[in-house]
C-alpha cells in the first residue's frame, strides 16, 4: 500500500459506482461479474495470457493497518506494482531513430543557440538555460524524421522550385534590418538588401539527406517554442525541478523567466516568418495561441462547465485541453514539415494525423509516470499534478467508479487530505489500467496515419518512437 495513503480513521468508507460506458472509455466495469479475456499485445501479435477479474457493484478500499512512517520496502512495492502497468513486455528495438538523422540533430543545439543571441549577456544566458539542459528533444527529432519519411511521398506543383527558393532565404530579413532593430550577434553580416549565395555543396547534402534547410530550421522553431512555453509553465507551477536541474524560475526568478520566454517566442517567430510559407507561419503561430488557451483550461480544470458528478463531458474537456497544450505543436510542425517538402494535401494532412494522435499518446503517459515513477526517476516532484490541482486521465477514469472525486476535483484537491485520498483512490481503480490502453490506441493511430508513406528508415523511426513512447520511464 502507498505511503501516501492515509491512515484508517482519516480515510473514509468510498462507494465504488459502477457507470456504463462512455466515450473514450476503453473497459467496462460490471455488476458482480466475473470474465476471463484475452486480449493482444500492443506491439504485436501474440495474445496475452488471459486474466480473470471481478467487478462488484459496490466496494471500499482496503482497510489495512499502516504503518506511521513510510518504509523504502513499502514505498518501492508500491511503484513496483503500479509501474507494472506502463512497462509491458515490448519487442527490442534494433533501430534508432535518432540515428536516422544524427547529423542534424548533432547541430540542433548550436544552432537554436545562435538563433537566440542577443546583446545583453543576462537574456542570452536565461534565453538559452532550458536549450542547453540534456532534454529529449522529441519534437525536432519527429520534425525532422517527418521530412525524410515524405520526401518520396507525392509532390504539389511546382513544389521542388518553391522549396529552393525558402531554403536559400531562410535567413534573409525581409524588412530592412534598420526597421526590424533586431540585431543578433551570431548573424552580424545579415543584409536584407543583399541575397546570400546558395553554396552548393550544402545543396548537394540536403539532397542525400532528403532535409531541406528550411526543414532544418522548423525543428529548430518547434524546439524554440517548446522551450518557451517550459519557462512560462513553471513560473505558473511554481516549479522547482525541470530534466534534473533547477527550473528557469528557481534559477533566475519569475521575471527574467517570464521575459525570456517571451524572448524565445519573438525570436521564433522571426525564424518563422523567413521561412515564406503562410501556410506554415498561420499553423505554427496558431500553435502558441493554443498553448496559452490550453494553459487556461487546465487552470480552471474545466470546473466552470462541469457538475461534481462524472459526466463524458470531463474527459472530452481533458482530450481538447491535452491537445492545445501538447499535440498541437506537435501535430502542426509533422504537417508543416511535409508542406516544405513540397508534399501533396493527402501527405501532410497523414504527418498532422500521426503528429496529432502522437501527442495525445504522450500526454497519457506524461500522466501515467506521475502515479509510478520516483521523482528521482521522473525528474520533477512524486504527485505533482495532484499536488497542482490537476486531474488527469487517471483520476478521471478513477471517478467513474468513486464518486467521491467529484467534490475534490472540483476544489482542485485543496483540502487537508485530498492529495492522498484522491492517490488511494487512483491506485485502486482500473484508471491506471485504461490510461494505458487510451494510450495505446492513439499509438496504433498515429502508425496507421503514415501507413501511405512509401517504406523508408525514416518512417520506421515514426512508429518505432510512437511504440517506445509507450514504455518511456520520463
Amino acid at each position: 500500500m502507498h505511503s501516501h495513503l492515509l491512515r484508517r480513521s482519516a480515510l473514509p468508507v468510498l462507494r465504488r459506482t459502477v457507470v456504463p460506458s462512455r466515450a473514450y472509455t476503453t473497459s467496462r466495469p460490471t455488476a458482480t461479474a466475473t470474465t476471463t479475456t484475452t486480449s493482444p499485445c500492443i506491439l504485436c501479435s501474440h495474445q496475452l495470457q488471459p486474466s480473470t477479474t471481478t467487478t462488484t457493484s459496490s466496494s471500499v478500499l482496503p482497510r489495512t493497518r499502516l504503518p506511521q512512517r513510510r518504509t523504502n520496502t513499502a514505498w518501492a512495492a508500491t511503484l513496483n506494482k503500479a509501474s507494472e502497468l506502463v512497462a509491458e513486455a515490448a519487442p527490442s528495438f534494433t533501430l534508432n531513430p535518432a540515428a536516422i538523422v544524427a547529423t542534424e540533430m548533432k547541430m540542433l543545439t548550436k544552432n537554436i543557440q545562435d538563433l537566440l543571441s542577443s546583446g545583453h549577456p543576462s537574456l542570452d544566458k536565461v534565453a538559452k538555460y532550458y536549450i542547453r539542459s540534456e532534454g529529449k528533444h522529441l519534437r525536432p527529432l519527429v520534425v525532422l524524421l517527418m521530412a525524410r519519411a515524405t520526401y518520396n511521398c507525392p509532390k504539389a506543383e511546382e513544389a521542388e522550385r518553391r522549396r529552393d527558393s525558402i531554403s536559400a532565404t531562410i535567413n534573409v530579413p525581409i524588412t530592412s534590418p534598420n526597421i526590424l532593430q533586431d540585431h543578433n550577434p551570431s548573424y552580424p553580416d545579415v543584409d536584407g538588401s543583399v541575397r546570400p549565395i546558395v553554396d552548393s555543396q550544402a545543396l548537394a547534402s540536403d539532397v542525400a539527406t532528403q532535409i531541406s534547410p528550411s526543414q532544418k530550421r522548423l525543428a529548430e522553431i518547434t524546439e524554440m517554442i517548446h522551450a518557451a512555453s517550459l519557462l512560462h509553465d513553471d513560473v505558473i507551477d511554481n516549479a522547482e525541478a525541470r530534466r534534473g536541474s533547477p527550473s528557469g524560475n528557481l534559477a533566475f526568478g519569475n521575471k527574467m523567466a517570464i521575459l525570456a520566454g517571451d524572448f524565445l517566442l519573438g525570436r521564433a517567430s522571426v525564424a518563422l516568418a523567413r521561412l515564406r510559407d503562410a501556410e506554415v507561419v498561420e499553423l505554427l503561430a496558431t500553435v502558441i495561441a493554443n498553448l496559452v488557451e490550453g494553459e487556461f483550461m487546465q487552470l480552471h480544470n474545466g470546473t466552470e462547465t462541469i457538475s461534481e458528478k462524472y459526466s463524458p463531458a470531463a474527459f472530452e474537456y481533458y482530450i481538447q485541453k491535452t491537445y492545445l497544450k501538447t499535440a498541437s505543436l506537435i501535430s502542426k510542425s509533422c504537417r508543416a514539415a511535409a508542406l516544405l517538402g513540397g508534399s501533396t494535401k493527402e501527405v501532410a494532412d497523414a504527418a498532422y494525423l500521426y503528429g496529432k494522435n502522437l501527442g495525445l499518446s504522450f500526454q497519457l503517459v506524461d500522466d501515467l509516470l506521475d502515479y509510478t515513477i520516483t521523482s528521482g526517476e521522473l525528474g520533477k516532484p512524486a504527485q505533482a499534478d495532484l499536488k497542482l490541482g490537476l486531474a488527469t486521465a487517471p483520476v478521471l477514469f478513477a471517478w467513474e467508479q468513486y464518486e467521491e472525486l467529484g467534490p475534490m476535483i472540483n476544489r482542485k484537491f485543496s483540502e487537508e487530505g485530498d492529495v492522498e485520498k484522491a492517490w488511494a483512490m487512483v491506485q485502486s481503480s482500473n484508471g491506471l489500467e485504461r490510461t494505458r490502453e487510451l494510450a495505446e490506441s492513439f499509438s496504433r493511430k498515429a502508425i496507421e496515419a503514415i501507413s501511405i508513406f512509401p517504406d523508408s528508415e525514416a518512417r520506421e523511426g515514426l512508429e518505432q518512437i510512437a511504440r517506445k513512447g509507450l514504455t518511456r520511464k520520463k
